[in-house]
């Protein structure tokens, strides 16, 4: 089986920046046609503006995807583009701190309703148009790819992060049952679940914090922080024909850092 996305028309959200941006740019890289979408408009033009209007492969979709309508915009912009769309990367996601003991913190509906719910619609559209593009054609057994961009936060518990773990675990569940609600139409449904990603962002904040670097790597048993390549890397071959049998999965790109005991890291 080929690891080729070439040709192949793939929508990526929450692509202004981080990991969704690397991923996009990775994708563009290996000749896909790639629709850029996110509701900062204006990072949006600053990463990708310029090669929009240069490269026929690339396009930017600027828009609050928690709406359905703009769903709806987002799938007509593709379709307007480039035809159909073979590929969603859902990596749309916002990280929150939550007080448990807060009655008046909301961050758990808001990043249910961001980081969860938004995929979910944005998967039922984009499956329901790659179930129509086919109309007509040979059934080939493989009508598309979905890929969500979730954490190791959804197996590890951080009081502060509580809001995000659950919804990175409402997105892991998601992904198993979307996978055998769509396994009848030849749509494959996966996630890849990241630790630390050196992300533009990340090293923002790493840079005056050598202490949490620190720790991030003591408790990586390889020892480093991933490059956002290396999360580009695991999407790429869960959209491409060389997964043409992994559906319902969970990759973790987290150089180890789910399967040990911090505490055991510390002793030694």
């Amino acid at each position: 089986m080929s690891f080729s996305i070439t040709g192949k028309t793939a929508i990526i959200t929450g692509a202004a920046n981080g990991v969704g941006l690397a991923i996009g740019r990775h994708f563009v890289d290996k000749g896909a046609n790639v629709v850029f979408a996110d509701m900062d408009e204006k990072t949006l033009e600053h990463e990708m503006g310029e090669q929009a209007e240069k490269e026929e492969n690339v396009r930017i979709f600027a828009g609050d995807l928690r709406k359905k309508l703009t769903i709806a915009n987002l799938l007509s912009a593709t379709i307007d583009a480039f035809e159909r769309v073979d590929i969603l990367v859902n990596a749309s996601r916002q990280v929150m701190l939550t007080d448990p003991l807060d009655p008046d913190d909301n961050s758990v509906e808001e990043l249910l309703q961001q980081n969860t719910m938004t995929a979910l619609r944005v998967s039922q559209a984009v499956a329901r148009r790659m179930i129509k593009q086919t109309d007509g054609e040979e059934p080939s057994g493989h009508l598309g790819s979905i890929v969500n961009i979730s954490s190791i936060a959804a197996r590890r518990t951080h009081p502060d992060l509580m809001a995000y773990s659950i919804s990175s675990a409402a997105l892991d569940q998601l992904t198993r049952s979307m996978a055998v609600a769509l396994a009848p139409n030849g749509i494959r449904v996966n996630a890849v679940a990241f630790g630390s990603v050196m992300s533009a962002s990340l090293k923002a904040s790493l840079k005056d914090h050598d202490d949490v670097r620190k720790s991030i790597v003591d408790n990586t048993p390889l020892h480093r922080i991933a490059s956002a390549g290396e999360v580009s890397d695991a999407v790429q071959y869960l959209a491409s024909d060389a997964s043409a049998f992994v559906t319902g999965q969970i990759i973790t790109v987290d150089g180890g850092r789910t399967l040990i005991d911090p505490t055991a890291v510390s002793a030694h």
